[in-house]
């Protein structure tokens, strides 16, 4: 993309983010995002484990 690295997009996302949002509001976009993460995260294991579990049932029923 554009003949960037990873790191420099991270790098320029952040200025950006500086840029439009400054400095104080970083924190608020980091604490959010972190909880988005975390919430994926909580979504995703529980799948697994409802899928693990039909599996389990699936194969007691063959």
């Amino acid at each position: 993309m554009f003949g960037l690295g990873p790191t420099e997009i991270v790098i320029v996302l952040i200025a950006g983010m500086l840029f439009f949002f400054g400095g104080d509001k970083i924190g608020e976009i980091a604490r959010g995002f972190g909880r988005f993460t975390g919430e994926f995260k909580k979504g995703r294991e529980e799948i697994e484990r409802e899928v693990k579990k039909a599996e389990k049932e699936f194969k007691k029923s063959v």
